[in-house]
């Protein structure tokens, strides 16, 4: 039985886990020391990493483990520089089946972050990396307001009730962002209190899903007119397009 659970690491970041049987598979292992705990807690082999984008704190721990795991398959990124050696290069629009896990995943382009941050999306399950958190998005580290914006699009339109397992434990903070630009979202409020209690028992607050991010991560919500009158006030200036919107929300967030 798929099982998919998240491994803390460093401050804030999440590897998740996903396991079947007694084969498992990790997504951005940045440390391997959590995953080696975890698999030999647990009895589990490893037979897959699948990486999203090229930043240290999601690729740090793949030599490591691959010294412990030599027969595990790497997945990572073909438009970014390989990690390690004898990785396979994924590209938008192909398909690939995780090994001894069985997992089928649809490899989704989502530049913004980097240029070639990749997601992964299958059985109702999104690996989204760097791109899309509770509450918020990554910074533009590489790409362009208009690359992010679309890329956002994009996995907004998978279907609403997807579990969305992002990177890091930053969803309060993006909450409070939210709150500023939405104070009167009741469906805002009410997230942030049940994130609150989760927290506040040591409880991830991931995975979300995506109805749940179109209805509070206002990084979704550019195309709304409130979203726009208040990016508008904070960035004083008009903006016409969606994506302007989202620049200038993406900027007052770096700020924030």
């Amino acid at each position: 039985m798929l099982n998919v659970s998240p491994l803390s690491a460093f401050n804030d970041n999440y590897i998740w886990l996903i396991s079947n049987g007694r084969q498992a598979a990790v997504v951005d292992p940045g440390d391997a020391a959590p995953v080696r705990t975890a698999l030999a807690e647990r009895g589990l082999e490893l037979t897959a990493i699948l990486i999203t984008h090229h930043h240290r704190d999601h690729t740090g721990g793949i030599a490591p483990l691959l010294a412990d795991w030599p027969q595990a398959q790497v997945f990572a990124p073909a438009a970014e520089p390989l990690p390690v050696p004898g990785a396979r290069p994924l590209a938008d629009g192909e398909t690939l089946v995780l090994p001894g896990i069985g997992l089928e995943l649809a490899v989704l382009a989502v530049p913004g972050h980097t240029l070639g941050h990749l997601a992964y999306h299958g059985q109702d399950m999104l690996f989204c990396g760097d791109t899309l958190f509770s509450g918020g998005c990554g910074r533009l580290f590489e790409g362009t307001p208009v690359q992010m914006h679309q890329s956002l699009a994009r996995l907004a339109a998978l279907p609403g009730h997807t579990r969305v397992y992002c990177a890091h434990e930053y969803t309060q903070a993006n909450l409070a962002f939210c709150h500023a630009v939405e104070p009167d979202n009741p469906e805002l409020k009410k997230y942030m209190q049940k994130v609150a209690k989760l927290r506040q028992q040591g409880i991830p607050s991931l995975p979300t899903s995506i109805d749940q991010e179109k209805a509070v991560n206002v990084f979704l919500r550019a195309h709304l007119a409130g979203v726009r009158a208040r990016a508008q006030l904070q960035a004083m200036m008009e903006l016409n397009e969606d994506h302007e919107v989202f620049a200038a929300l993406r900027r007052w967030k770096d700020d924030f």
